[in-house]
């Protein structure tokens, strides 16, 4: 039996095992997928060698880690500096980033999207901000401090932290808002001042939390100012089905991606 698993900390509560192991029970794959809660980022190839995994998924707060450590990095990943899938393959770890493309596809039933707000500076933010950038549709980052928007700037994105951003009289229009950030996944926060989310989302039209399985805090608050919300749902869902065909070497057919949808919601 070959073996899977998704890295993180925490990830109690990742449905990705669900999702996955729906996927090889419908292609009849001889597998099993399970979460390895990692606490040092530092251990992870180590781990994921040690247990004789050949394959993972890898979330918060491990992805650059993750891309740190890999043997090679393949595509879009490169640019990102963060990955979120492993796959082991003649003896070295070859490293993936489907979030990117995950996103983009989760975010199409919003329609026509021209500029994003997008709350955080990790991995994740990294991942959403190059794939927006490269579909010219534009991104501005908002985090907490100004010690983590080094990547975006030197990728030409235009960055603010909440100190520079707040005093602002004007602020643009968006017609999204993500938050990537973990706030509200284990707790009641939002992932940024409420002062400065009621200023965006009174004048956005679509909000979109990474966080799944819930309404967060941020996607409340952008109920209540009349945006569409979504939460992180189909990106995971996504991105998992792009890691299942690197994983299986197999093309993911629709039949399959709703067997690992209903394998995601526990059906």
């Amino acid at each position: 039996m070959k073996k899977f698993a998704i890295f993180g900390n925490p990830v109690v509560h990742s449905k990705s095992p669900q999702m996955q192991n729906a996927g090889f029970k419908y292609l009849k794959f001889d597998a099993n997928y399970k979460k390895f809660h990692l606490e040092n980022g530092n251990e992870l190839k180590n781990e994921f060698l040690k247990n004789g995994f050949i394959g993972a998924n890898i979330t918060v707060p491990h992805k650059e880690d993750a891309f740190l450590q890999a043997d090679e990095v393949i595509g879009i990943a490169k640019d990102i500096k963060a990955v979120n899938t492993y796959i082991l393959k003649d003896s070295k770890v070859l490293a993936y980033n489907t979030d990117a493309p995950g996103f983009l596809k989760a975010i199409k039933s919003f329609g026509k999207i021209k500029s994003v707000l997008l709350l955080g500076a990790g991995g994740t933010a990294k991942a959403i901000s190059l794939a927006l950038k490269e579909q010219n549709i534009d991104v501005v980052v908002l985090n907490r401090s100004k010690n983590r928007l080094d990547f975006f700037k030197a990728n030409d994105i235009e960055t603010y932290s909440w100190e520079e951003f707040e005093p602002l009289k004007e602020v643009s229009n968006f017609d999204l808002v993500v938050n990537s950030t973990s706030a509200g996944l284990k707790d009641d926060l939002l992932p940024a001042p409420k002062e400065i989310l009621e200023k965006v989302l009174s004048n956005s039209s679509f909000a979109f939390d990474c966080i799944y399985g819930k309404i967060t805090p941020f996607l409340a608050l952008a109920k209540d100012l009349n945006n569409e919300i979504k939460d992180g749902e189909d990106m995971l869902l996504y991105q998992g089905v792009l890691a299942f065909e690197y994983f299986t070497d197999t093309k993911a057919v629709e039949s399959l991606v709703e067997a690992m949808r209903k394998g995601l919601k526990g059906e």
